[in-house]
């Protein structure tokens, strides 16, 4: 069996640094300050793993490992730097929540880690088994996250449903993952391609039942309509600062596995499953849209939000390896993009919130003039989610777009650009509630916006840089992607 320590070195490093992080804390008792610092240097040695790789894959091309169960090539390099940086951007901008819980801030620092080890596990992963063993390593430390903070009561209800239905998608998985081999005898995706690359399948039923319900378990990880009905609550119940590492850890996770699954195990099914993804994708952007409408809660509106980016991240999937480089792409900006958005929400209405009506929208009226910084950069993350020119959030529906009409699925183009603009209205709303919903009279009954920390300052600027770096200059990272 050949052994490659280099492909499994970012999910080693990041366990070990919660294993270090906790034992650090049970042994020394440290200031919190001390838990940033490992922290960063487990995210720091991760990406010099990642470096490593992607020169390894540049030097000699993809290369199977550890039974052939961990893949080291192109996508899933760019997939771990991906969900490094949302966890490194997302422990910067939880920090406020994770140091004010006190002695259990080691708790909280491993569980990002570990959340962070699991779903990077699981984009190297091309075996069932290993792919569904990291995805319980990360969404047992999300479901923890969920309700870490206790002067939270809807953190634990929010934690208790996150767990019931993410039990109930692992489940799902499993059963697909079951039937596929029955079906073919194999439970790595290089074993499935082969088998079916090598036989003629007259009932392919069962196999392509099992493919779908291993889409279906994933899309309740990436908040695909109709399989997203915990999103909003557990983005409202749970810690704002760390919603955002969560949407997007879990995001990005869920689709390396549908990447690798779908393009990997089933690419010569492509035919067969494609319509299938159109068809969620087109249920996931007008789902998702409508819904975000309706809202008033800024929490339940972003998690909408992110059922249709889901959609317009399954629009470029339509498209086989054509597509891949514009779902990098997006996956890339949009993790970006939302951890910085709810790192604006933890500022605005405090973290755990400063009342039952601090996540509205009426919440949000004037801040603007009281906290010019904060609406600035939330202004631009919304345009950017959005997908107005100049932003990185163009850049990637322009990408899965372009991508899928070529492939031939231009109604599902259609759909989606109608979702972009029906969209506008409630990101914009947001906007314009913060600049003109009021005048400094009405404001008077709000409680002051607390100064913003350094730490979600530095997440703030990171994100807003990238918003409009990758805007403007997208071609180094599309470059590099594809």
């Amino acid at each position: 069996m050949d052994v490659s320590y280099l492909a499994a070195a970012p999910v080693i490093l990041l366990l070990a640094g919660a294993l270090v992080v906790l034992m650090v804390d049970v042994f020394a008792r440290p200031p919190a300050r001390v838990h940033a610092w490992l922290a960063a240097v487990s995210y720091i040695a991760a990406a010099g793993a990642v470096v490593g790789q992607w020169r390894r894959v540049a030097a000699d091309g993809g290369s199977l490992s550890f039974g052939e169960t961990v893949l080291l090539a192109e996508h899933t390099v760019a997939l771990q730097g991906i969900l490094l940086a949302a966890a490194a951007l997302g422990t910067l901008a939880a920090w406020r929540m994770l140091a004010g819980l006190g002695g259990r801030t080691a708790e909280g620092v491993s569980l990002v880690l570990a959340a962070a080890g699991g779903f990077v596990l699981m984009s190297v992963s091309v075996h069932l088994v290993l792919l569904f063993i990291a995805l319980e390593i990360g969404s047992i430390a999300l479901y923890a996250l969920t309700g870490i903070v206790r002067a939270s009561p809807a953190g634990g209800e929010a934690a208790v449903k996150y767990f019931l239905l993410g039990a109930f998608a692992s489940a799902i998985f499993i059963y697909g993952g079951a039937l596929v081999f029955a079906g073919t005898g194999e439970m790595d995706l290089m074993g499935i391609s082969s088998f079916l690359g090598s036989r003629v399948v007259l009932r392919p039923a069962v196999i392509l039942i099992g493919a779908g319900l291993l889409v279906v378990g994933m899309s309740f990880k990436v908040t695909a309509a109709p399989f997203h009905s915990w999103a909003p609550d557990v983005y409202q119940g749970a810690p704002a600062g760390a919603v955002g590492f969560m949407a997007a850890a879990a995001k990005v996770g869920g689709f390396a596995a549908l990447l690798n699954i779908l393009f990997l195990g089933f690419g010569r099914y492509q035919e067969a499953w494609a319509d299938g993804i159109a068809v969620l994708a087109a249920v996931s952007m007008a789902a998702g849209t409508l819904l975000a409408i309706v809202q008033n809660d800024v929490r339940r509106m972003l998690a909408y939000s992110g059922v249709a980016h889901a959609g317009f991240i399954l629009t470029g999937m339509t498209a086989g390896l054509v597509g891949m480089r514009g779902v990098l792409f997006y996956l890339a900006v949009y993790s970006v993009m939302v951890v910085g958005t709810f790192a604006a929400v933890s500022t605005v209405s405090g973290d755990p919130p400063q009342g039952p009506s601090a996540d509205t929208f009426a919440f949000y009226r004037g801040l603007g003039r009281r906290s010019p910084w904060v609406a600035g950069i939330l202004s631009l993350l919304l345009i950017g989610l959005s997908g107005m020119p100049l932003t990185a959030g163009f850049i990637g529906k322009f990408e899965v777009f372009r991508a899928a009409w070529n492939s031939g699925f231009r109604w599902l183009v259609i759909v989606g650009l109608l979702a972009s603009v029906a969209a506008f209205f409630f990101y914009l709303r947001l906007i314009v509630l913060m600049y003109f919903g009021s005048d400094e009279s009405d404001e008077e009954d709000m409680p002051p916006t607390e100064r913003t920390p350094a730490s979600v300052r530095w997440a703030l600027a990171a994100a807003g840089a990238v918003t409009i770096g990758l805007g403007v200059f997208p071609g180094p990272l599309l470059d590099f992607l594809g």
